[in-house]
C-alpha cells in the first residue's frame, strides 16, 4: 500500500493559496478535493502525471474560486442549490468522492473531519443580483 503522508495537493500549499482567495475555508476545500482526487488517481491510474485527473482538479478549483455564494458562506457542493459542474465532470467528481470518502478518514483525517462538519451547513439564500466572481 502506498503512503499518502505527503501534501494532499499536487502542488504546495502556497501554490494553492496563490491561485485562490486567501479565505481559509476555500483553501481547505481545495486541499480536500485535491486529496480525494489524488487518492483515487493513485489507486486507479498509478500515473503521477495523469492528465485527466489534473484537468478535473483544475476544473474543481476553478469552480470553488467562482462560487456564487462567496467563500465565507459557501455550502459543500452536495448541499448546494446551484450545480455549476458540467454533467460529465459532475459524474466523475461524484464517483471520486464516493470512492475516496471513507479513505480520507485514514489518509487525511483533519480534512475529512472539516469536510464532514462543513457538510452540515445549509446553503444560504442566494441574492438574485449577486454577480459571478471573476
Amino acid at each position: 500500500m502506498k503512503s499518502h503522508h505527503a501534501s494532499p495537493a499536487r502542488g504546495s500549499h502556497a501554490a494553492v493559496s496563490k491561485q485562490a482567495s486567501d479565505h481559509p475555508r476555500l483553501i481547505r476545500e481545495q486541499q480536500t478535493v485535491s486529496a480525494m482526487i489524488r487518492l483515487y488517481c493513485d489507486h486507479h491510474h498509478q500515473d503521477p502525471a495523469c492528465r485527466h485527473c489534473q484537468q478535473l482538479q483544475a476544473f474543481a478549483h476553478q469552480r470553488l474560486r467562482r462560487c456564487r455564494y462567496g467563500h465565507g458562506h459557501k455550502p459543500t457542493c452536495a448541499n448546494c442549490n446551484i450545480h455549476c459542474y458540467a454533467p460529465a465532470m459532475r459524474k466523475q467528481i461524484q464517483l471520486i468522492m464516493k470512492w475516496s470518502g471513507l479513505r480520507m478518514l485514514w489518509h487525511h483525517p483533519w480534512l475529512a473531519l472539516h469536510h464532514l462538519l462543513d457538510s452540515r451547513r445549509k446553503a444560504p439564500r442566494l441574492p438574485s443580483n449577486r454577480p459571478l466572481p471573476p
